[in-house]
């Protein structure tokens, strides 16, 4: 293979309750990446929409994650990277993650692909600790499973697919304006009181089982974070507003995506999530706040290939 075409898609980190340790990937919303071979060793790499972030590999999020990679396996070739932004950074709907995972896919592919899902979970999360400060998983490991995941541990890394109930879609409103994720975690709390630790293992716990059983009441009890929500919310323009519109037009939950501004809310069926995002929309109608949106199936592929040769 001389050139691979990829579709890296968006995701959705955190699902409410599950900070740091759950996310799930996007079908409407994603970056296009191309990876060529080149006879000059190394990594070289092209931002064809989004030129404010670097092209140095050893500053990109998806320069480190390819670096890592050549050097692990030390090919006769190098691998120029073209990459399309669709989701762009700050959005809170994993712009770091979709580069990252989709370069270790590419390169991964290019190289014959002799590393595992996980081993390209590891090699992403490299470009993650770049973007945040922090390596976490929650937007890769979905980015390159594809689906629901669950990210148990990252030190050894285990990460553990989950299902994805049959009708279940999601809305996203994306707010233009950006959240950087290092800003976003600083403003967290250090501690917290052992009950309120309680109360968000327990709806973790509901929110896996309400997967596992396609049980979309309990899918939706579970959809609380009495964590972070509260406080990366203020963050976002009208989040309580633009919450208790979803959840009145019918969602099952709603929350921030990722560090935010996005939000997400799951529903169940395209229909009802059609009218959801429709609610998302007034709030926002005729405000100073421009913004995108997408209603989209759960992408239970991740990054998928495009064409190659």
């Amino acid at each position: 293979m001389e050139k691979i075409t990829i579709f890296s898609p968006a995701t959705v980190a955190n699902v409410s309750c599950a900070f740091d340790i759950m996310g799930f990937a996007v079908e409407e919303a994603g970056d296009r990446m191309t990876f060529h071979k080149i006879p000059e060793k190394g990594i070289r790499l092209i931002m064809k929409n989004y030129r404010e972030l670097p092209s140095v590999p050893e500053k990109n999020v998806a320069g480190v994650v390819a670096l890592a990679m050549i050097e692990k396996r030390q090919p006769d070739f190098g691998i120029l990277i073209e990459i399309e932004k669709g989701i762009f950074p700050g959005s809170g709907m994993g712009s770091s993650g979709a580069s990252a995972g989709g370069a270790a896919f590419g390169v991964n592919q290019l190289l014959g692909n002799p590393f595992t899902n996980t081993e390209l979970v590891q090699f992403a999360m490299l470009g993650e600790a770049l973007a945040s400060g922090v390596a976490h998983a929650d937007n890769v490991a979905p980015n390159l499973f594809g689906g629901f995941t669950l990210v148990r541990s990252t030190n050894p890394l285990d990460v553990i697919a989950l299902p994805v109930p049959r009708k279940l879609s999601v809305s996203l409103i994306h707010p233009l304006i950006e959240v950087k994720t290092k800003n976003a975690r600083n403003i967290l709390k250090k501690s917290l009181l052992l009950k309120d630790a309680v109360t968000q293992w327990g709806n973790v716990a509901g929110l896996v089982s309400g997967l596992f059983m396609e049980d979309y009441g309990l899918i939706a009890r579970s959809m609380q974070d009495g964590i972070v929500e509260p406080v990366r919310s203020m963050l976002i323009p009208m989040f309580d507003k633009l919450k208790q519109a979803v959840l009145n037009a019918g969602a099952l939950g709603c929350s921030i995506s990722g560090s935010g501004p996005s939000v997400f809310a799951l529903s169940e069926g395209m229909e009802t999530a059609a009218v959801v995002t429709k609610a998302m929309e007034k709030v926002y109608a005729g405000k100073d706040v421009p913004y995108e949106m997408f209603t989209s199936a759960i992408n239970k592929q991740g990054v998928s290939v495009l064409n190659k040769k």
